[in-house]
């Protein structure tokens, strides 16, 4: 009975150490894309974006996706890839209104999808 009780306690232990640590390495994931693309968006408001600066960030964040992939579901990671593959083509044709919508939604979805996956009450019941 004693055995089982702590087999229980160490699992739930286990558990929630498990889970404090994807809430911790989610949020500097996205930290550090957010920061990216923070600066993108300041370039792109002042014209002076190239194609490269935004596939900077394409790189930076096909590094993060590799990890990701075990704590975000696909479809979330896809949406990210087809948002920021749009702002790609529109810095590569200049066309800075437009690619600066696109990063605007990019900005939001990397504020609000580490929430979503966080330890939070609402996302657990």
């Amino acid at each position: 009975m004693v055995k089982s009780i702590c087999y229980t306690v160490a699992a739930i232990l286990i558990c929630i150490g498990l889970f404090i640590f994807a809430d911790w390495y989610l949020g500097n994931q996205f930290d550090e894309f957010s920061a990216a693309l923070d600066s993108l968006y300041t370039k792109i408001e002042n014209e002076t974006a190239t194609r490269e600066d935004g596939y900077a960030v394409r790189t930076l964040w096909e590094d993060k996706k590799s990890k990701l992939h075990i704590l975000v579901p696909h479809n979330d990671i896809s949406y990210i890839d087809y948002w920021l593959s749009e702002a790609c083509g529109l810095l590569y044709n200049e066309k800075y209104d437009l690619a600066l919508g696109k990063i605007e939604v990019l900005r939001e979805i990397s504020k609000n999808l580490p929430d979503s996956y966080s330890i939070k009450f609402e996302n657990i019941f």
